[in-house]
Order: C-alpha cells, then sequence, then structure tokens
C-alpha cells in the first residue's frame, strides 16, 4: 500500500512524551530502503512533535490519524500498548487500538510493562536494547 504506488509507509506510534517512538525514527531513519518513507503518529502533539524533531518525515496526531494511517502503513512500530485499548495510560483508544492490531502491516513492538502488559518470553532487557531490537528487526522485514 503506502503514500504512492512505489513507496512503503514505515509509521512509528506513540503516546506519552513520545520517547520510545523518538528514539525508533533515530534508529531507523538511516537504515530503511530507499523506497520508504519514515511517518509518526501521536496519541498527543508532544509525542507528534518529540517524533518530528528526532527526524520522521511527516506526522499528524490524534485518534483519527492513527486509524487513517494504521490502514495505509506496510510497517507499524511502536510500545506493545498501542495495540491494546486504554494502552499507554489511557492515551490508546478502543479505536486506534482496533485499527492498529487489525491492520494488515507487519507490527514490530517494544516490550514495556508500565502499561501493566507482562509478555512471556521478553528477556528483560533495557529499553535501548528492545529499541535496537525493534529497529533490526524492521529492516529485516522490509528488505526480505
Amino acid at each position: 500500500m503506502g503514500t504512492h504506488s512505489s513507496t512503503r509507509l514505515v509509521l512509528v506510534i506513540d503516546g506519552q512524551g513520545g520517547g520510545i517512538g523518538s528514539q525508533l525514527v533515530k534508529l531507523l531513519r538511516p537504515r530503511l530502503p530507499a523506497d520508504c518513507e519514515l511517518c509518526c503518529v501521536g496519541t498527543n502533539s508532544l509525542a507528534t512533535s518529540a517524533m518530528l524533531k528526532a527526524g520522521a518525515a511527516r506526522g499528524a496526531t490524534g485518534e483519527n490519524a492513527v486509524c487513517y494511517n494504521a490502514a495505509q502503513a506496510d510497517l507499524i512500530a511502536g510500545p506493545v500498548g498501542i495495540i491494546m485499548a486504554n494502552g499507554i495510560m489511557g492515551e490508546v483508544s478502543p479505536a486506534m487500538s482496533a485499527s492498529v492490531s487489525g491492520a494488515r502491516a507487519h507490527k514490530v513492538l517494544i516490550p514495556s510493562s508500565t502499561c501493566g502488559i507482562h509478555v512471556a518470553g521478553s528477556e528483560g532487557l533495557r529499553l535501548d536494547e528492545y529499541l535496537h531490537r525493534a529497529a533490526d528487526l524492521a529492516v529485516r522485514l522490509l528488505t526480505e
């Protein structure tokens, strides 16, 4: 799908202060294939602003932006709370979580227990290690 027929849309979604999303943008931007556009959607304007400052090409904010762009995306990355209704301290609405989890895009999620979500099999790594692993996985999925 993507934003244009020859461009693939890589979408980073985050909430709160956009810390995870902005770090993902910084890690992904220099490594993405040339046919990918790196965009971001924040559940709030602070998160969107942080991801744009980190280097996302375009950004949008709010529930409709999440729902619309998730349907267009080829790959979605962000904290695991983006697929949970009321995730990220309630910033992820049920409509947002349904749009992200139901999107046809590959999803690369960062484990985080701050939302009360515990992923069995996660290794209890530091956040920066999970972010590097997520970036590696996203690039691998886009280059296969």
